[in-house]
């Protein structure tokens, strides 16, 4: 299968480096001094589940280069998307699926905004990865799951095919009819732990049992779960419990990438993972109070990192 991966990062360098190594033609969407070692040394994958490199790896600055795919892994920053999503218009056939795997619970529509929402299915990821060096990508948590479906509940060949596609990698592979709910339960734990990481600056295993702390996490979630209530999308009664279970057994040295892009003074996913909470809320009458603090607290921090980008 012919695959694009745009933005290889820390999720799209280790999916798409997972597939090139099954022997499927994965070309990498890269760019800077990341792209020039991915050209020059390959890419290398440093992972708890065993080290492997790609070598050489077909790697890009510009999709147009490629031709048309059969798969888009859409693995850009949620900042980027609109842009992105038009720099791959070259690669987009009739027949071309495309997955993101974004944070945030409205990327398909995004997306689908600009090439049509016929290409786009619903997924979501649950990993801890990231660059460690140009070319380089350490994946670190125990975890590397993938659930996938149709937006509209149904079970289709494309996803039968998908799922057949990454069965050999080794990661968990669901297929869903319930991909929304499926997102926005995901979307509760990345929030939550973005958020509450991103205030306190420290890694997951430093912060998940302080009382006080923990409060402030499960009361975030709590917001989060009536945000989509409020929208009719209805997460299981235990989705609080089980995603702190879920927390509590991660390796303790996991932070999420915004609250990285925060300590590095990189431009953050802050609107699409905490603001959107804020924003939905306010349309829906939800009161949202901890996102609204935790929002307020980083956005100066956030404003200050879109300044030194642009200054």
């Amino acid at each position: 299968m012919k695959i694009a991966v745009l933005g290889t990062g820390g999720v799209g360098g280790y999916y798409g480096g997972l597939l090139a190594k099954q022997g499927h033609e994965v070309s990498f969407i890269a760019r800077g001094a990341h792209l020039e070692a991915i050209r020059r040394d390959g890419l290398q994958i440093r992972s708890v589940h065993g080290d492997f490199s790609i070598q050489p790896a077909r790697a890009f600055a510009d999709p147009a280069q490629i031709g048309p795919v059969d798969l888009v892994l859409f693995c850009t920053k949620t900042y980027d998307t609109e842009r992105a999503a038009e720099s791959i218009r070259p690669l987009i056939t009739q027949q071309t699926t495309i997955l993101s795997f974004q944070n945030g619970v409205d990327s398909a529509e995004r997306i689908g905004a600009i090439l049509g929402m016929s290409h786009l299915m619903g997924a979501a990821t649950w990993i801890s990865s990231a660059i460690e060096a140009p070319g380089v990508i350490r994946q670190v948590s125990a975890f590397r799951r993938i659930v996938f479906g149709e937006l509209d509940g149904s079970i289709s060949p494309r996803a039968k095919s998908i799922s057949e596609l990454f069965s050999p990698t080794g990661i968990t592979v669901e297929i869903s009819s319930e991909i929304v709910k499926v997102l926005w339960t995901k979307f509760l734990f990345i929030a939550a732990a973005s958020g509450v990481g991103s205030l306190t600056r420290l890694p997951m295993g430093e912060y998940r049992s302080v009382p006080e702390t923990r409060r402030v996490l499960t009361s975030l979630m709590g917001e989060i779960g009536a945000v989509a209530r409020a929208q009719n999308i209805i997460l299981d009664t235990d989705v609080v419990e089980k995603t702190l279970a879920f927390i509590d057994a991660s390796a303790p040295t996991i932070v999420p990438s915004m609250q990285r892009d925060f300590e590095t003074g990189h431009i953050s996913e802050l609107e699409a993972v905490i603001g959107v909470i804020c924003r939905k809320g306010r349309e829906l009458g939800v009161p949202t109070p901890i996102a609204d603090l935790t929002y307020a607290i980083l956005l100066p921090v956030e404003q200050k990192a879109r300044q030194k980008q642009t200054g």
